[in-house]
């Protein structure tokens, strides 16, 4: 009796435990990217918890309604075009910008469909995302009709392995792929629910 009411107790106060962790992690980290002479405290003799947080969505949303307009679209592109002058800053910049544009646009379609795979071997399968279609030129050195998937690690799902596989060696599946996300984050203990099928990549 004591033990069911015991992991009774963790199921109830783990999750809020973890989320208030990661949350005040996020905060704190935040609050530290204001330098000590502007902050509240060195200003007004204040101490607001989670400044650095609201001054970060105050700056990231001022720069998303500038950049929305004509004339910040111009700064940005000047802005684009200087760090594009830069050797190593313009490799650096120019891949993380189009994984952004990719996974962040409200059009993007980073992960098109969730697929089963047998991967890293025949026999063993698992839950990948197809993402798009190899480049023309690796395209002609492929044996077959490929498509490009990502297959995730779990539970952290950002890292991973890119592959390109014949379309023929995947299995579509009918969950969305946030539910698949969640199965593959959550190490197969919350298996998604049936929903509409997605649209394969064409």
């Amino acid at each position: 009796m004591l033990k069911r009411f015991f992991v009774t107790g963790l199921l109830i106060w783990v999750p809020l435990g973890i989320t208030y962790w990661v949350i005040s992690t996020i905060v704190k980290t935040l609050d530290g990217i204001i330098p000590p002479h502007i902050s509240p405290k060195a200003l007004f003799g204040l101490d607001i918890p989670g400044f650095g947080l609201l001054a970060v969505v105050a700056v990231v949303l001022v720069t998303g309604a500038l950049g929305a307009n004509l004339l910040g679209r111009r700064l940005v592109d000047l802005w684009e075009g200087l760090l594009a002058r830069i050797p190593l800053v313009r490799s650096i910049y120019s891949s993380v910008k189009q994984v952004s544009d990719t996974i962040l646009a409200p059009n993007g379609q980073a992960f098109r469909q969730a697929v089963l795979v047998q991967y890293p071997r025949q026999g063993l399968w698992t839950i990948a995302f197809v993402t798009g279609k190899p480049s023309h030129e690796i395209e002609n050195k492929l044996p077959a009709d490929c498509v490009s998937i990502y297959v995730p690690t779990t539970p952290n799902p950002t890292s991973g392995f890119f592959l390109m596989l014949p379309r023929a060696e995947l299995i579509p599946l009918s969950i969305g792929v946030d539910a698949a996300l969640k199965y593959v984050v959550s190490m197969g203990t919350v298996p998604p629910s049936a929903q509409a099928k997605p649209q394969a990549d064409k």
